[in-house]
């Protein structure tokens, strides 16, 4: 092994489960997260040397965005065919499965710039001023989109009590 794998090994194993975590709830899908996420920590492993004596997370966390951030802005491409897919069967087993589809689709109801202050300010618990800077945009604009997110996803609870009452 080459000098500093053990401890780019050590950083993986500590912090891709939630990473990985993150990257699903910014792309929505498992496939795409762990795709995402690997792309995080490879490119961190090709700045290692650089980065492993300061934040490696915030490094990782910020490829991470980027990334996901950049897979929004391609285009998406969709091949027609002559048979409709068959709508995904989404299984109640319990509650905690049920929350978590619930934050899913309201997440993915976000758009991609709400849903990426939301999850670098709320998941990641980053200052306002750090998700500004990791995003490239003013403070404002982070405050003002993460008022917008969360009235947003405020209103999606509030169906979700009222479809649980009925």
């Amino acid at each position: 092994m080459v000098r500093g794998d053990d401890e780019f090994a050590d950083f993986v194993r500590s912090c891709s489960a939630r990473l990985t975590h993150a990257a699903y709830l910014l792309t929505g899908d498992r496939h795409q997260a762990e795709d995402a996420a690997q792309t995080a920590f490879t490119r961190t492993y090709a700045a290692w040397p650089r980065v492993r004596r300061k934040n490696p997370y915030a490094y990782a966390r910020r490829v991470l965005a980027n990334h996901v951030i950049d897979m929004w802005r391609r285009p998406i491409r969709e091949y027609a065919t002559e048979e409709m897919p068959e709508p995904p069967k989404v299984p109640d087993i319990s509650h905690a499965v049920t929350d978590r589809e619930w934050l899913s689709d309201a997440l993915a109801r976000l758009t991609a710039r709400e849903r990426a202050v939301v999850v670098l300010r709320h998941f990641f618990d980053l200052p306002e001023h750090q998700v500004a800077e990791e995003l490239g945009v003013s403070v404002g604009t982070v405050k003002s989109t993460n008022s917008r997110a969360l009235a947003k996803l405020r209103v999606d609870g509030d169906a979700l009590v009222g479809e649980v009452s009925a």
